[in-house]
């Protein structure tokens, strides 16, 4: 063979193997992007703005951000908020509370407006990060007997059709936070949603899956406990147990697995299996309850943030951990209704004031938390019950105190539950004159009141100083403008409707 030959030979070989390779270049990265891939979950935390101690919404974001906590979950569009969040870069979910559902479900002109007014005015560039707007919160629960469950789908329906309009459907995505008893079963594998559920559910999870938004649900271990004397403790935590529930070769040693997993089970019986979930709340509080203390919701949380960030996932979803998980909550809200319990003023990870609790590793880059920054306090100043005073008649003041004020760690299982009769009552004075911004004559109480410099606080039960801000509202304050701006927007309505008919 000629030498000529032979160097063509050896080029045609050369470009053989470069084809070669090439080949299985392409395929390697088809592979690595069609592949399954294990999930990351993130935390992200709820902030709720029901306190008498409102701090101001520049701050907390500061807070978010210092703790590198990049997701939050907000329970309405509070402007202020919102206002602080522009720029941030954190990510979004706004809340639609469950009272707005018949107005926007019923009219889409109501629907535009609140997209316009709450979404896309913040959406725009160095603005709001907005990915989910949550409609309503648990508008499924037992205790609604229905109530709101007629205007979930409409409301969905006409909210995807207002975030078309402005060109954000794509982007923002809708998503209903269901509560942990719309669904049960004895074992995870055989969950179910509740049969008087079964109808809106498809339809919600048809709805959820075609606009590709994830199943969001809330799980409460702590409630489980508290509303049982049956349910073990050590269930209720990630630490191990002896009370494991075996579910044919899968073994659950937490509560929060078990429910997970039993909402998958829900979800494939609807033929929905792999759809994505988000928890939307959990969480332990602190204080309020007998096993509601600052070292129980340490364990819980920080046994829940290590169990999903692990990646391991649950037997029903191995290797799929929820792919968000919102912490319940940021900061204590000491304005909430204590219906369900007095712990429910007492979720925050951090104090009303921005300050941690205990220490907590979010694994987001900080082992610890991290505090509030240029938090503005009231001065340094208590009101108490006046030693040389005779006390025997105080009991309507308490009452009157502990009404608009915040007295819930008072009650059994509460911090300062064993602070003495006479503690009650500086405790009661003093919470009442902090929500009064430390007026002089809030602290009077017939003259049974005296204020103080000296910190009256005992033990592991503190006295507070409020903090200032003019924005601290109270919850029927809250309440109050919420109504007159929708009250306002059915009026604006149905004068559109009479002009169209005129």
């Amino acid at each position: 063979m000629k030498l000529g030959a032979l160097g063509f030979q050896s080029s045609k070989l050369k470009l053989r193997d470069k084809m070669v390779e090439a080949r299985l270049v392409c395929l390697i990265v088809m592979w690595c992007l069609t592949a399954p891939r294990v999930a990351e979950a993130a935390i992200g935390v709820n902030w709720g703005i029901l306190s008498f101690h409102k701090l101001k919404p520049s701050v907390v974001v500061d807070l978010l951000k210092d703790n590198k906590i990049s997701k939050v979950k907000l329970f309405d569009a509070d402007p202020d908020c919102l206002g602080a969040l522009m720029g941030s870069g954190i990510q979004v979910m706004v809340g639609i509370p469950n009272d707005m559902l018949p107005f926007l479900s019923s009219s889409a002109d109501a629907s535009d407006l609140w997209v316009r007014r709450n979404v896309s005015r913040y959406v725009v560039k160095n603005g709001v990060d907005i990915r989910y707007v949550a409609i309503g919160n648990e508008p499924f629960l037992t205790s609604y007997s229905g109530q709101y469950q007629p205007y979930v789908m409409p409301a969905l329906l006409n909210l995807q059709q207002s975030l078309a309009k402005v060109n954000l459907a794509s982007y923002v995505k809708l998503v209903v936070p269901c509560n942990a008893d719309a669904y049960e079963a004895a074992l995870p594998s055989q969950g179910a949603f509740q049969p008087e559920l079964t109808q809106i559910m498809t339809q919600l999870v048809s709805f959820l899956n075609s606009n590709g938004s994830p199943f969001v649900v809330n799980i409460y271990p702590f409630l489980s406990l508290y509303g049982s004397s049956d349910f073990p403790q050590e269930h209720a935590f990630f630490e191990g147990t002896s009370h494991s529930v075996t579910d044919g070769s899968a073994v659950y040693n937490n509560a929060f697995d078990g429910n997970f997993d039993t909402l998958v089970a829900a979800l494939s019986k609807l033929g929905y299996g792999q759809m994505p979930i988000v928890i939307g709340e959990v969480g332990w509080p602190t204080d309020g309850a007998i096993s509601a203390n600052l070292t129980a919701a340490r364990t819980f949380n920080q046994g829940l943030i290590k169990n999903v960030l692990s990646n391991k996932g649950t037997p029903l979803r191995p290797g799929v951990p929820p792919m968000d998980v919102y912490l319940f909550g940021l900061l204590d809200e000491e304005a909430k209704s204590t219906l369900p319990g007095t712990f429910e003023r007492h979720w925050g990870i951090f104090s009303f004031d921005g300050q941690a609790k205990y220490p907590l590793n979010l694994g987001l880059g900080s082992r610890r938390l991290i505090n509030a920054r240029n938090v503005e306090y009231l001065p340094s100043r208590w009101c108490m019950a006046d030693p040389a005073r005779d006390l025997s008649a105080v009991e309507s003041h308490m009452k009157l105190e502990c009404s608009v004020a915040d007295c819930t760690t008072l009650g059994y299982g509460g911090s300062c539950n064993g602070i003495g009769a006479k503690g009650n009552i500086s405790y009661a004075f003093n919470s009442y004159y902090q929500v009064q911004m430390q007026k002089e004559q809030s602290c009077d109480f017939a003259g049974l009141g005296m204020v103080t410099f000296l910190d009256p606080s005992m033990g592991e039960c503190r006295l507070l100083v409020g903090v200032t801000t003019s924005s601290a509202t109270s919850f029927s304050q809250l309440q109050h403008s919420s109504a007159i701006v929708w009250i306002w927007i059915r009026i604006l309505i149905s004068w559109r409707v009479w002009i169209c008919v005129i």
